[in-house]
């Protein structure tokens, strides 16, 4: 059974032990949550720690509506935005009409040649600060070009063109992957049979 709204209720009480379940049952996913939007730890942990600040203040507009890990989710991303905007300038990139068609092309991978998750978050956390922001938000967390915009104060299609930009370059760090991979795969092979 889930005893969420009890926690709920004992943290708007001002109930310590209440407080601390609440933070220790949902810390790992929101840390995981606020790294993809970091440039490192020590900021992820800034942007944790400010996040469940407002969590914390913010707990009576929580309207039991929909799931509370969500509502977290969004308190999160916010903060995460917040941090990024007062430390980078988002630039305004090209319109997603003077992209060249080249930037859309999709990556072939072989298939022997498999990415491991981590190597992809990297690669996703190596991004150009604008593109990693776009990207997050719209394949990770769903939001719309519209949504981003908002968000971010750029228009929709500098949204597009940053989530264009974003995925080519990333198809670019995979295919870069594949061939290294399959480098070492054949120079492994060669120091086997001989």
């Amino acid at each position: 059974m889930d005893d969420t709204n009890k926690i709920i209720a004992g943290c708007l009480k001002g109930n310590r032990r209440d407080q601390e379940l609440l933070y220790r049952r949902n810390a790992g996913k929101m840390y995981a949550l606020c790294l993809r939007y970091s440039n490192d730890r020590e900021e992820a942990s800034d942007v944790l720690q400010e996040g469940f600040v407002r969590i914390f203040n913010r707990l009576r507009d929580y309207k039991k509506e929909g799931s509370f890990e969500g509502w977290m989710r969004k308190i999160m991303v916010n903060t995460a935005l917040e941090k990024y905007r007062e430390n980078h300038f988002l630039y305004n990139v090209d319109s997603i009409d003077d992209i060249n068609e080249t930037d859309l092309e999709t990556a072939e991978v072989d298939a022997d040649n498999e990415l491991e998750a981590n190597d992809l978050i990297g690669m996703i956390k190596s991004l150009p600060p604008q593109y990693k922001m776009v990207f997050n938000l719209y394949a990770i967390e769903g939001y719309s070009h519209k949504e981003i915009g908002q968000m971010l104060g750029i228009t929709v299609g500098t949204s597009k063109s940053n989530l264009s930009r974003a995925r080519a370059i990333l198809q670019r760090m995979v295919r870069l992957s594949a061939i290294e991979n399959n480098v070492k795969e054949k120079s492994d092979w060669k120091k086997r049979t001989y």
